[in-house]
């Protein structure tokens, strides 16, 4: 598989991918990396799933430890990915990557999961990521604050972001709700 993320009737893994997964897996306790294209399939999910991925096994969990324990291949596997990701490349890669480790047999989200991740394809930065940018408004818009205000000094600004300020940008004090 090659070619990139966009368009198509199926995803496409981006040229690369796979050989810089291979070469980050060597040493690590990924037991279905050697099996994993062989059994593959990508496609993108239903329009109204809410995960921007996620990879399925056929068989349950019970096998799947079993057989990483054994070391035989999983057999096959589906990764499903957003639709929304066909506009944001970096996002789209980011998100892969992430569910390609999960069918080479890496399947907690721990420190390893993320360092390969992060060197492979490192997440967008939010204002580099139309999708991200466009789930950060959805997030805000669903939130009954629209607006800040300091109860020290009574400024009002208007709420760009989710998590709750530690200081008034007018005052600096230490941010108190009114």
């Amino acid at each position: 598989m090659s070619s990139e993320g966009r368009g198509g009737s199926t995803p496409q893994i981006p040229d690369g991918l796979m050989e810089e997964l291979s070469g980050e897996l060597q040493g690590e306790d990924a037991p279905f990396a050697n099996s994993m294209e062989r059994d593959l399939e990508l496609k993108w999910s239903d329009e109204g799933e809410s995960r921007l991925g996620f990879t399925r096994f056929e068989c349950d969990h019970n096998e799947i430890y079993r057989r990483r324990r054994l070391g035989v291949p999983p057999g096959p596997v589906t990764i499903a990915l957003n639709p929304i990701l066909k506009d944001d490349p970096a996002l789209f890669r980011h998100t892969l990557a992430h569910e390609l480790l999960h069918a080479a047999g890496l399947l907690d989200h721990d420190d390893l999961h993320a360092r390969i991740v992060g060197k492979v394809a490192p997440a967008p930065k939010l204002r580099d990521s139309p999708v991200l940018m466009r789930l950060r408004e959805q997030v805000l818009e669903g939130l009954p604050e629209g607006q800040w205000i300091c109860g020290k000094c009574g400024h009002t600004w208007e709420r760009r972001r989710v998590t709750r300020p530690a200081r008034c940008p007018k005052c600096a004090s230490r941010f108190e709700a009114k």
